[in-house]
């Protein structure tokens, strides 16, 4: 199987013989629409798709054949497409924006024509969609990939106010323009809406969350199953499992996406591609960028992300983003390092969570790394508790944590966090323990008296920790008993433990630490 590595172009796909994945219908869906909006995470499939509209609107009918939408497309029509990727530029640069967009505008006013006396991005833009649709007759179809990467590079940084506004003027071409525009694709990793760059012209329709467009980008499992069952065989044999047993371990690592409340999985394309060509289970969607403009966020915002998942919201709070927002929620879920988990039919609000291990793991990793000041001695820690809990070394365990709270640099998190010492202590133990992604770790589980602040589950043990800031071990244990965090495994056959542990504001460590089985 010829996998389409770094490939975006529909006709090399078509033409070079890879695998593709086919969507044509809903591709087909999609161009019946008018003006859309879709967000995705990055390498998602995003500009693929564009480039499969493109070949569409220009009427390439031979790439086409045998897929879906020989079926349902008899006319073939050519329109005139206008394709922008924002992927590329130096927006940090001043008018780095403005000359990308200029040099598009000159490509396409050799080819229809231009008005020598407009020298405004937006009503060039504008005049040359215009003699397009002059031109040939038909009206034009525009195409932007990635459209919010000139904000997201410079992020609350001197130039997003000066790319904002190039934005906003060329943006507002869509409005003066409507009568000569066939169809209009916006897609990006973030929706910035409640802010300047869309109020130029009528708003989009946002497809984000509309579940007959869910599958458009990644891979569904029927996907997954039916065009790669040959290759999970095969990577089977290399791990040494059965191919049921390696679906499971790929499926783990890479789905868990859902874009709706219609709840259906979808296989990140980037990692799942990757994975099956080097046959190896790996980080690579992580890998392959880092998410920078969210740590900047969270750390402007003093956001703690175990406050953040496992919890519900309705819809506006997770897709509208706003520049002035003090929750970085938004732009955490719509950059995919966040997912719907659940949905609430009676209140109309969503569970969020992370969608699978590598972007669990990568993400905690880089927050832990960020938070702790340290590179690479968090995941050496947790490689040593994860052996201790597996082993029920609590002992161990308890001077594993007691040595890395004293490595953590003291201006990591007493100065220039304004958290409190408590929810430090908290934060340090949530980022350690859900690094372990063999195990279930829940923070603050809820029952009709209290919240247990952190249970591990295990193959053979459950870990019931409860922690005191300048108390004592025994009041944590105590604590334990009178809100009945045991209550629900009574019946569960594995070995449960009542760890108590106390801190100290003074020391900044662990100070006492106590067990009860």
């Amino acid at each position: 199987m010829k996998y389409p590595i770094g490939r975006q172009t529909f006709s090399t796909l078509i033409e070079g013989g890879y695998v593709y994945v086919d969507k044509t219908d809903l591709v087909y869906n999609l161009a019946q629409k008018d003006i859309c909006f879709l967000c995705r995470p990055r390498r998602f499939g995003k500009s693929l798709l564009l480039s499969t509209l493109e070949s569409y609107f220009k009427g390439e009918k031979e790439l086409f054949k045998g897929l879906k939408i020989e079926e349902l497309e008899k006319e073939w029509k050519q329109y005139p497409v206008f394709r922008i990727d924002f992927s590329n530029g130096n927006y940090g640069k001043r008018e780095g924006l403005t000359n990308l967009i200029s040099d598009y505008l000159l490509q396409w006013e050799r080819q229809y024509g231009k008005e020598s006396d407009v020298v405004e991005l937006g009503r060039r833009f504008q005049n040359v969609i215009k003699k397009a649709h002059e031109k040939t007759g038909q009206k034009c179809v525009v195409l932007i990939d990635e459209y919010d990467k000139p904000l997201l590079d410079v992020l609350m940084e001197p130039m997003e106010a000066e790319n904002r506004a190039v934005l906003k003027e060329f943006y507002g071409t869509f409005k003066s323009a409507d009568e000569h525009l066939r169809f209009v694709l916006l897609t990006g990793v973030t929706k910035f809406s409640q802010v300047s760059v869309f109020s130029g012209f009528n708003q989009p329709e946002d497809i984000s969350m509309n579940s007959e467009f869910d599958a458009l980008c990644g891979i569904t499992k029927d996907e997954f199953v039916g065009y790669f069952d040959k290759e999970i065989e095969v990577m089977a044999k290399k791990y040494g499992c059965t191919k049921d047993e390696m679906y499971v371990r790929l499926k783990k690592q890479y789905d868990g996406y859902h874009f709706s409340e219609k709840m259906l999985d979808i296989f990140n394309p980037y990692s799942v591609l990757n994975a099956l060509n080097v046959k190896k289970i790996d980080e690579y969607w992580f890998a392959s960028g880092t998410p920078t403009y969210l740590i900047r966020l969270i750390n402007r915002h003093k956001t703690n992300i175990k406050d953040i998942v496992s919890k519900s919201y309705a819809r506006k709070y997770f897709m509208d983003y706003k520049a002035d927002a003090e929750d970085p929620l938004a732009m955490i879920y719509q950059s995919g390092y966040l997912t719907i988990k659940d949905y609430d039919k009676e209140d109309f609000t969503y569970t969020l969570d992370f969608p699978n291990n590598e972007v669990r793991n990568g993400f905690i990793d880089l927050l832990a790394n960020d938070y702790f000041h340290q590179n690479g001695e968090t995941f050496s820690c947790v490689l040593s508790i994860n052996k201790m809990l597996k082993q029920c070394r609590l002992d161990d365990l308890r001077d594993a944590l007691t040595g890395f709270f004293a490595s953590i640099p003291y201006n990591a998190n007493y100065q220039e966090r304004a958290w409190s010492y408590e929810s430090h202590y908290h934060y340090t133990f949530y980022l350690i323990f859900r690094l372990l992604s063999c195990y279930t770790v829940l923070t603050e589980k809820a029952n009709s008296r209290g919240r247990a602040d952190m249970i591990v589950e295990t193959t053979d043990y459950v870990y019931i920790f409860e922690f005191k800031l300048d108390g004592t071990a025994a009041e944590a244990l105590k604590q334990i008993e009178d809100k009945g965090y045991a209550e629900p495994y009574a019946a569960d056959s594995r070995k449960l433990f009542k760890i108590g542990v106390a801190f100290s504001s003074e020391k900044k460590n662990i100070v006492e630490w106590e067990v009860v089985c």
